[in-house]
């Protein structure tokens, strides 16, 4: 989505203070830099959303604003990309990562036949928790960068391909 588009669709700081549920979250929601959108806040944004994606932890939105309020990158932005990891795809990307997490330990595959219990979890989960959380964080990390490194790429295409236009109209005035 190009920059003006998401400059239109983010509030502006005056329209953030007119929202009433924000001021639960005390001062720090307004700071400038959580709603700045530029490249280093916009890949950084990326990194962190799929990171915390990967991370089958409870409260993943709250550890995607912590995250994006310590790096200075955009909230909505890394906030919204945690939803990757929604009950439809849950279950590929968490097998994914413990594919991944399985090969990198060398433990065999197992086949895991899903039942939903408490005994199937405790059983089961106790067998495989080890490579299935180092392919979380793997994934996570691999995913995150690559995302960090598409976003960097595809804004500095942008900004260099407007610059050759800019040179262009400039060379034809004259």
């Amino acid at each position: 989505m190009p920059k003006k588009t998401l400059r239109q669709i983010t509030p502006s700081p005056a329209k953030l203070r007119e929202i009433k549920s924000l001021k639960v979250l005390g001062e720090w929601i307004y700071e400038p830099s959580l709603w700045h959108i530029n490249r280093y806040s916009a890949s950084m944004a990326f990194f962190v959303g799929l990171f915390v994606a990967f991370m089958p932890l409870p409260g993943q939105m709250i550890i995607a604003a912590a995250l994006a309020y310590q790096l200075r990158c955009n909230l909505p932005l890394s906030i919204g990309l945690v939803w990757i990891t929604n009950p439809a795809t849950m279950p590929a990307i968490y097998f994914l990562s413990y594919k991944v997490g399985a090969m990198i330990i060398g433990v065999p595959m197992q086949d895991l036949a899903f039942e939903l219990s408490f005994a199937w979890l405790s059983q089961e989960l106790s067998d495989v928790w080890q490579p299935f959380l180092l392919g979380c964080v793997i994934c996570g990390l691999f995913f995150g960068s690559l995302g960090y490194f598409i976003i960097t790429m595809a804004w500095r295409y942008r900004v260099s391909r407007q610059w050759r236009q800019r040179q262009r109209r400039r060379r034809q005035q004259q």
